[in-house]
């Protein structure tokens, strides 16, 4: 009897695009890069998570391919049945060295470790303190664990104390402060070393979600945690192989090891999802690799994003502030989702690939084009963005 359901999903589907929050997907026939081909032409990409410019690197594809020779096409099993290969604990190790952790648990994606973690640690008796604005994955996996929940107004150190203040009160046994280290919609990081602070004045663990922030932020590139200076101070961090670190699949988690040794034996995401496929793994572990040198990329990368901002500021357009590489260009009011829209639409006709995100993905009324920026982009490619935004504005008004 799909007759009814199909007029009710019909019904929302038609809502969703009446609403002007439909997403359509457009399809590239190239390799992911700065300069991408789309079925509607050739186009600079400023909206992919490729920060290093790692995804089509020629050492990363080598890797995958030789490893399809290697270790086959997949594992068909899980870790704890027959799908460990040494090539998997290699980069697990890898990223405990990178990350400055005791031990790393691999899972299909950042979303399965993020959901994977809450239910194994925390239950009746806990408390998980959550920042606002984390991702969904975070609140998806809370949502699983039995722990008291309480979330705390975005970076409001005044308010994460009042929430520790009543989660303590109440008696919790065990208490865990959540946080993205990077705020994806906004490029805002989390202020760590007061979190930390706060953690330790309440006896609370500490998680970050680094998904981006890993492989470029800090001195090295191990994240927000180095970044600050609180890497000793950090209990459990959790990222993704899927942005910086070659942009293929899968994410881990990142902690002590009695903690990743419960989640091998309890995380229902990696007990009863296939391991990740030999190519992504060796792919990112060389990716890994080239993201502990590359000095000169991060620098780039910085550079790139300094310059984008001073363009667009000169221009008159809206920006939020900050340091990381992604830039939200604002269009706030009423009318400002259908500007950010037609702007978007404008620019990839003109061969610039941007996205606008409106309610509810973003607060009603702060409409905004995240715009990111990548080390494999030239300050050519940054003046063109720029111009495009400026030509766009004029032709949409």
């Amino acid at each position: 009897m799909y007759g009814p359901l199909r007029d009710e999903v019909a019904g929302t589907l038609a809502q969703i695009r009446e609403a002007g929050l439909y997403k359509p997907e457009r399809q590239l026939t190239s390799a992911q890069s700065a300069h991408i081909s789309t079925t509607a032409g050739p186009a600079l990409n400023f909206c992919a998570n490729n920060y290093l410019g790692l995804a089509d690197h020629p050492d990363v594809v080598s890797a995958a391919r030789d490893a399809l020779q290697e270790w086959g096409f997949g594992m068909a099993s899980v870790r704890f049945i027959c799908g460990t290969q040494t090539l998997h604990k290699e980069l697990e190790s890898a990223l405990s060295a990178f990350l400055g952790m005791d031990d790393t648990i691999l899972f299909s994606s950042c979303f399965d470790a993020n959901g994977g973690v809450f239910e194994v640690l925390f239950g009746e008796g806990d408390a998980i303190i959550s920042d606002e604005l984390n991702h969904a994955s975070l609140i998806d996996g809370i949502r699983l664990s039995k722990a008291a929940r309480f979330r705390y107004r975005n970076a409001d150190m005044v308010d994460l104390r009042a929430q520790l203040t009543a989660a303590r009160g109440g008696g919790s046994r065990r208490i865990v402060i959540v946080t993205d280290g990077v705020f994806s919609m906004d490029g805002y990081f989390a202020p760590l070393p007061e979190i930390c602070e706060l953690a330790e004045e309440f006896g609370a663990l500490v998680m970050v979600d680094d998904s981006h922030a890993v492989g470029f932020v800090g001195p090295t590139g191990a994240g927000t945690p180095e970044r600050f200076g609180v890497q000793d101070r950090v209990d459990i961090v959790s990222g993704t192989l899927g942005k910086a670190l070659g942009g293929a699949s899968g994410g881990y988690v990142s902690s002590h090891r009695e903690i990743v040794e419960l989640l091998r034996q309890r995380s229902r995401p990696y007990l009863f999802s296939n391991a990740v496929a030999p190519t992504v793994a060796a792919g990112s572990l060389a990716a890994l690799r080239l993201a502990t040198t590359a000095t000169q990329a991060r620098v780039r990368l910085r550079d790139n994003a300094e310059l984008f901002r001073a363009l667009m500021m000169d221009a008159g357009f809206e920006l939020l502030p900050g340091e990381h590489p992604i830039v939200p260009v604002m269009f706030r009011g009423p009318d400002g989702a259908r500007q950010a829209a037609q702007i978007a639409e404008a620019m990839l006709a003109s061969g610039v690939y941007v996205i606008a995100f409106s309610f509810p993905v973003v607060p009603a009324g702060a409409a905004r084009i995240r715009v990111q920026l990548s080390a494999a982009h030239t300050s050519d490619d940054v003046r063109t963005c720029a111009a495009a935004f400026a030509s766009a504005r004029d032709a949409v008004g």
